[in-house]
């Protein structure tokens, strides 16, 4: 259990001006907290962590895009604290001396952390690290310098990893990791994006639900969508689900998921948004369209967020992001173009990051 220090002193990121609230520290879990850079909560409460999270969130938001109060949910919290990742991503690197040293690469420097456990991961790859060491020290061939490690693991608790060598994080269909979701697996690899948080998925998708199944007769678009989590899960309670996704790895394992993961039926357009659009999706078509976009952590090319914002045949857009900078430009570029943000909701997919996931649901024209 976490041991609190209650002190009177000033704690810089909780701290309103003029107040003398009694501040609440905690003994951070991690060894390297505050050295590493990736945590920077660890020594809060989680109650306060949420609260700060959301106050910056509305801040930011109110004041790039002037949003009313009614427009922001309150913060979702993941159900896991700590040792909620089910993904790593680490560095190993070889020093000039000839020294192996694994561990985190800190940001826009070139410095090592070297790391034997992590408290943000889940058990299984914490309890892994000091073998995932010894096992890539023994690959690593004498002429690499560096080598970029992904260890993972799943509902099975089986742990995996890759990063040394041409496609070393190729994996073998029976070696496959799953989720299972409303009753369904979810397949992923190696080398195929996954939300890293398996334990908050429920209430996203929970989210979801009422915009995307409010009508039997929607066309669901899933775009971005890796190995088709959203699309396949949705398939089955609404009228068609279109899926778009340009990766060729990310394409097999939806494939892959249709074959294997139980689910509804679903058409699969291989290329990228912009094509998707030029070819079918700006087309007109009856009944209600909701399309999903979840993109790369830049965000909407210029070309995709035109092609959508333009697209007033959609009753809704619901616009999922890791990215606030990202979010931002691109929701102001959709409400130059007539669309009305009409919910906010962040999910603290990364607890003791600085990090939020956004949910954001638009539709287009009509009065905010």
């Amino acid at each position: 259990m976490t041991v609190c220090l209650f002190v009177y002193k000033t704690f810089s990121m909780l701290t309103t001006e003029n107040s003398q609230e009694e501040k609440v520290l905690c003994i951070p879990k991690c060894p390297v907290f505050g050295v590493c850079g990736g945590c920077s909560f660890q020594n809060i409460p989680y109650g306060k962590e949420l609260a700060l999270k959301e106050g910056k969130f509305r801040e930011l938001f109110r004041s790039e895009l002037g949003l009313a109060e009614d427009v922001f949910d309150p913060i979702e919290a993941s159900p896991l604290e700590y040792h909620y990742r089910s993904r790593l991503d680490l560095t190993l690197r070889r020093f000039k001396t000839g020294e192996l040293v694994m561990g985190f690469q800190c940001e826009d420097t070139h410095r090592m952390v070297p790391v034997e456990s992590c408290p943000i991961a889940r058990a299984e790859i914490s309890d892994f690290l000091p073998e995932l060491r010894r096992q890539a020290e023994a690959r690593m061939p004498p002429d690499y310098r560096i080598a970029n490690l992904t260890v993972r693991t799943d509902d099975s608790g089986r742990v995996s990893w890759g990063g040394i060598g041409r496609h070393s994080c190729r994996m073998k269909p029976e070696d496959y990791f799953y989720t299972v979701l409303g009753g369904r697996r979810f397949f992923f690899s190696l080398d195929t994006f996954f939300q890293a948080n398996l334990s908050i998925l429920p209430k996203l998708m929970a989210k979801l639900e009422p915009v995307v199944c409010g009508d039997p007769a929607t066309v669901f678009l899933d775009l971005y969508a890796g190995v088709g989590l959203f699309g396949y899960y949705f398939a089955g309670k609404v009228r068609r689900v279109v899926m778009v996704e340009s990766s060729a790895d990310s394409l097999m394992m939806m494939k892959y998921n249709r074959a294997y993961g139980g689910h509804g039926e679903a058409e699969i357009f291989e290329g990228r948004v912009e094509e998707a659009f030029a070819a079918f999706l700006g087309r007109a078509e009856s009944g209600r369209r909701v399309a999903l976009i979840d993109p790369p952590r830049k965000g909407l090319s210029f070309e995709a967020a035109d092609a959508l914002s333009d697209e007033k045949g959609l009753a809704g857009l619901l616009y999922l992001s890791c990215s606030t900078a990202s979010l931002v430009r691109d929701l102001r570029h959709f409400v130059r173009k007539g669309w009305v943000i009409r919910k906010l909701t962040p999910f603290d997919f990364f607890p003791k990051t600085p990090h939020l996931e956004t949910l954001a649901y638009l539709e287009p024209g009509g009065e905010g």
